[in-house]
C-alpha cells in the first residue's frame, strides 16, 4: 500500500491526511484521478490496466535505453521521447507511449542528422542531443499534428476492420460482406483484435462491445496522456451527428480513453460500446457507422475505399 501511495506521490498525486498503509476513501480518489488522466475506467481500484500505467508512467526520459522491441516498450518517457522528436520534425507517429517501429525510424533519423550512428537506440549521447536541440520556451506543435490536419497520415489504399462480438458487430460485418477493402475479425479479444488491425495495416478499425451497463451508446476514440487521435475524435463526433438523427434512438456519448483496442492500434480506431439497441435501431446504426466510414475516406482524398451504404 505504501508503494502505491508513493507510486501516485510522484505524478503529483499525494495524500493530504491519514496513513499511507490504508487503502480508504482518500486512496480511491487519488487513484480515480489517475485513471481520469491517462483516459482508464474510473473505477478507483487498482486493476490490471491500472496498475500497467502506473508502472509505465515511473519512467523519466533519460533513465534507460529505449529501443525497439518485442514486446514493445511502454512509459512516459517513451511518450516524452515522441513529443521531443514531433517538436524537431521528426514523425514518431502518434504519441501514444509506445516505442514502435515509426518511433525507431524517427529516432533514427534524428541521430542520422546529428551526425551520431542511426541505431533507432535512445543512447546518452542521442538523449544529451535531444536535451541539447530541443526548443526552449513555449511547447512548439508537433509534426504528427501537421500531418494530421494536413491528411498526410491517412494511407492512399484504405480499407476497414470490422472487430467485436455481439448483434451490432455481426449485423455491420454482414452488411459489408464480399466488399474489397472490408476485413472482420468477429470474436477477438482487444488486444488480439489490435494486433490483427497493425497486421493488415488499414486505415480504419470500428471495434464493436456489447455492455449491459450501458445506457445507451459510448463512441469511445484513442486519447493519451499528451495528445489525442483527432481522426479518431472526428469520426466518433461524426457518427454521434448521425446517431443524434434517429427516432428513439440511443443516447449517445463521446470520449476519448485509453481502452486496450485504442492504445494497441496505429491506425484511426473507434470502439462502440452500447447496451441493449432495440432489432428495428440496429439497421440504422450499421447506415450510420457506413456512412461516416466512406465520408471519411472521401473527405481525405484517398483512391479507394469501402462502397457508400445503400
Amino acid at each position: 500500500m505504501a508503494e502505491l501511495h508513493r507510486r501516485l506521490g510522484v505524478l503529483g498525486l499525494v495524500r493530504t491526511e491519514g496513513s499511507p498503509d490504508r487503502y480508504d476513501d482518500q486512496t480511491v480518489a487519488l487513484v480515480e484521478a489517475f485513471q481520469r488522466s491517462r483516459g482508464l475506467a474510473l473505477t478507483g481500484v487498482v486493476d490490471a490496466p491500472t496498475a500497467a500505467r502506473l508502472a509505465e508512467a515511473q519512467w523519466r526520459l533519460g533513465e534507460r535505453l529505449l529501443y525497439l522491441a518485442r514486446p514493445h516498450q511502454r512509459g512516459d518517457d517513451v511518450a516524452a521521447l515522441q513529443v521531443a522528436l514531433a517538436q524537431l520534425g521528426f514523425n514518431p507517429g502518434r504519441v501514444d507511449g509506445i516505442f514502435g517501429p515509426l518511433a525507431h525510424e524517427a529516432l533514427s533519423e534524428f541521430q542520422r542528422n546529428c551526425g551520431l550512428e542511426p541505431t533507432g537506440v535512445l543512447t546518452l549521447a542521442t538523449y544529451h542531443e535531444l536535451v541539447r536541440l530541443r526548443p526552449p520556451g513555449p511547447a512548439r506543435s508537433l509534426v504528427t499534428e501537421a500531418w494530421a490536419r494536413a491528411g498526410l497520415a491517412v494511407p492512399h489504399q484504405v480499407s476497414v476492420l470490422v472487430c467485436g462480438v455481439g448483434p451490432l458487430a455481426e449485423a455491420l460485418a454482414d452488411s459489408w460482406a464480399g466488399t474489397t477493402g472490408v476485413h472482420t475479425r468477429l470474436g477477438l479479444r482487444a488486444e488480439a483484435a489490435a494486433e490483427a488491425a497493425n497486421d493488415l495495416d488499414v486505415a480504419l478499425v470500428l471495434s464493436i462491445e456489447p455492455s449491459p451497463g450501458v445506457p445507451g451508446v459510448r463512441l469511445h476514440y484513442w486519447a493519451g496522456l499528451t495528445s489525442h487521435s483527432r481522426a479518431g475524435e472526428t469520426v466518433a463526433s461524426s457518427l454521434a451527428s448521425a446517431l443524434s438523427t434517429i427516432d428513439g434512438g440511443p443516447r449517445i456519448e463521446v470520449t476519448g480513453v485509453a481502452l486496450p483496442i485504442l492504445a494497441g492500434t496505429r491506425m484511426t480506431t473507434l470502439h462502440v460500446e452500447h447496451g441493449a439497441i432495440d432489432a428495428a435501431i440496429v439497421h440504422r446504426v450499421v447506415t450510420a457507422l457506413r456512412t461516416v466510414a466512406t465520408h471519411l475516406f472521401h473527405s481525405e482524398g484517398t483512391s479507394a475505399g469501402p462502397p457508400a451504404a445503400p
